[in-house]
Formats: C-alpha cells, sequence, structure tokens
C-alpha cells in the first residue's frame, strides 16, 4: 500500500509538473500599437521580434502602426491593444477623468520631449508670442497641438487669437514652405528629417521652439501598457521591456542593420533618412544628462510630479492624477542593464 500511494504521487507531481509546464509554454499575446507610420525610431521593436526576444520572454507581440502619440492612449483603453509606445501626457489628462482605465507608463522612452513650434528663419514668427494673430497647421491627433493650449497659457497667449488649421502630416512642412501657415506644431522626431529629405537645413533655414525652452518640462513618449495586462500578466510585461531595452540599444549600435530590417517591413522607407532619424532621435531625445543619471526608461519622481502638477492646473483638470497611476517603475529590468552605452556624434 505504501508502495502505491508513493507511485501514486510521484504520478500526480509529475502530471502537475507536466500540466505547469505547458500553461508556461502557451506564450502571451501582446497587441502593440506604434504612435505613427514606419520610421527608423520603430526600428527596436522590430528588431526585439526579429532576434527573438519576445519569444524567449514567452510573448506573442503583434505589431501595428499608430495614429498618433495621444491615440496610444485611447486605442488602449478601448480594449483593442493591450500596450503601445505613445504619449505620457494623454494619460495624465485621461487619468483625471478615468482613473484605473488609462494605461500606465512602463518604460520612457523619450527623455526630452520632441514637442516643438517649427517655423521659418525669415517668416513671422520670432518668439513665442508672436503666435496671436498667426496661422498655425498641426495634424489633429499629434500630441505637440494637444498641448498647444497649455503652451499657450503658460506663455501668457490668448489660445482664441491663434487660427488653426487642421493638416495632414504629409503636408504640415510643405504648407509651412508655402506660407500658407506661419507655424506648425511638431514632433522633432518626424520634422527634422522631413526636412532633411527636402534638400533643406532644418537648422539654418528653420526656428525651433522647443515646449521644454517654453515652460513645459514634461516627459513625452514611452512604453504603456494596460491595467489588464499590468495585472493579469506582470512577468509579461517585465519581459516586454527587457526586449525592448535590450533591442533600443542593440539597434543604436548596429543601425546599419537596424534599419535594414525595417526595411523589410516597410520597403518604401528610405533607409538614409530612417538612419540619421534613429540617431538625431537617440542623441536629442532618449541620452540624455538624466538618462545618464537613472538609466534608459526611468523617469525622476520630482519632475513627473511637476509636470503632471502643470498639466492638472492648465488643463483644469478635475484632479490631479498620482504620479504611481501614471508611471510605475516596478516593471523595469534593472538599472546596470538600462545604462546608456554609445555616444552618437
Amino acid at each position: 500500500m505504501h508502495r502505491l500511494l508513493s507511485a501514486l504521487a510521484i504520478t500526480s507531481c509529475l502530471l502537475a509538473s507536466a500540466t505547469t509546464g505547458n500553461a508556461a509554454a502557451e506564450p502571451v499575446k501582446v497587441r502593440f500599437t506604434l504612435d505613427w507610420k514606419l520610421q527608423g525610431i520603430h526600428a527596436w521593436y522590430y528588431w526585439a521580434r526579429a532576434k527573438g526576444y519576445f519569444t524567449l520572454e514567452n510573448l506573442d507581440v503583434r505589431i501595428d502602426q499608430g495614429e498618433g502619440s495621444a491615440a496610444t492612449v485611447t486605442r488602449i483603453m478601448s480594449g483593442a491593444y493591450d500596450a503601445g509606445f505613445g504619449d505620457i501626457n494623454a494619460i495624465i489628462q485621461n487619468a483625471a477623468t478615468k482613473p484605473g482605465e488609462t494605461p500606465v507608463m512602463v518604460y520612457m522612452i523619450y527623455s526630452k520631449a520632441p514637442f516643438a513650434l517649427l517655423t521659418r528663419t525669415n517668416g513671422p514668427i520670432k518668439s513665442v508670442k508672436d503666435l496671436e494673430g498667426s496661422r498655425l497647421g498641426s495634424p489633429a491627433g499629434g500630441a505637440s497641438f494637444k498641448l498647444l493650449p497649455l503652451l499657450a497659457k503658460q506663455n501668457g497667449i490668448d489660445y482664441s487669437k491663434i487660427s488653426i488649421m487642421q493638416l495632414s502630416p504629409s503636408l504640415q512642412e510643405r504648407m509651412l514652405l508655402q506660407g500658407q501657415v506661419d507655424s506648425v506644431a511638431v514632433f522633432t522626431a518626424t520634422s527634422y528629417m522631413n526636412l532633411v529629405s527636402l534638400k533643406l537645413d532644418p537648422d539654418k533655414d528653420f526656428r525651433w521652439m522647443y515646449y521644454s525652452d517654453l515652460g513645459l518640462d514634461l516627459y513625452s513618449n514611452g512604453i504603456m501598457v494596460s491595467p489588464k495586462l499590468a495585472r493579469e500578466h506582470p512577468e509579461a510585461v517585465r519581459g516586454l521591456l527587457r526586449a525592448i531595452n535590450r533591442s533600443l540599444k542593440e539597434a543604436v549600435e548596429n543601425p546599419d542593420a537596424a534599419i535594414d530590417l525595417l526595411a523589410s517591413e516597410e520597403p518604401l522607407i528610405n533607409k538614409d533618412i530612417e538612419r540619421r532619424r534613429l540617431l538625431y532621435v537617440y542623441k536629442t531625445l532618449i541620452d540624455t544628462p538624466e538618462s545618464r543619471e537613472l538609466g534608459l526608461g526611468d523617469v525622476s519622481d520630482n519632475r513627473l510630479k511637476s509636470a503632471i502638477a502643470t498639466i492638472a492646473t492648465s488643463f483644469e483638470l478635475s484632479q490631479m492624477p498620482p504620479p504611481g497611476g501614471i508611471f510605475d517603475h516596478s516593471f523595469l529590468p534593472p538599472k546596470a542593464s538600462r545604462m546608456p552605452e554609445v555616444t552618437v556624434p
């Protein structure tokens, strides 16, 4: 009898182990939305997939193109996506009215916000005060446009006196060049290289007015996940970040290979432009003094609190969301693995 019980116990353990193993082998499906059409700044997501880093983390990640950084938040809130690359400021605004329903940021990529006003050097806009009475163009879903009322309020500008023209993203720089608008609210990550592709000198022929230099020291785009994914699959979130963190660093170290890989997803991209965009964005927005101190992906709690307070006050939000509901540090890979190792000249 004792031997029979022992045999039964061993069999039960083996069955339990097999059951557990099968469950662990089932990958977690993650629907991931980008902020926009494929560009060099998205290379690391496809690198992670092609190199098998998502698979190593037991993830089945589907990557779709986006409709704007702010739209990433609403896409995740709708339940259509589990995670994505989008704007933290849109999380803050939504969290004030729908706490618990908004995504949470878990890895900051743009430590310096790419929000800016782009004007011609020889145009009528010489300072932010010149916006009153001017014509400003922007795509409706862009985060820079969403934050424009906040920028106006911070600088004592009557927003109602700005003539707004909604533009197709593909036309915004051309409309500025043609004089149909006086300025455009842009993402430097996109517009800088758009001007390069038009054979123009972005530094000589244009004036860039960064929101961060005009009283809005905000964070911007990073990896966000739905509350459901964070709650039900916390290890999947950690695995997602490990894969992306590893891929971001490798893509910057191997930009030619990263862009070749991206071109296999979208053959119509200009590989030279997208390689330059990848390195330009890494140099200006990702590899910041703060990232050198805290590691890639992390944020300063004090800076985040200040950003939340600024947005809550300026947008007259019904409540000020707590920082912990906006950014969760607990999913980040170890700091040592997040330290920037490449310096782009």
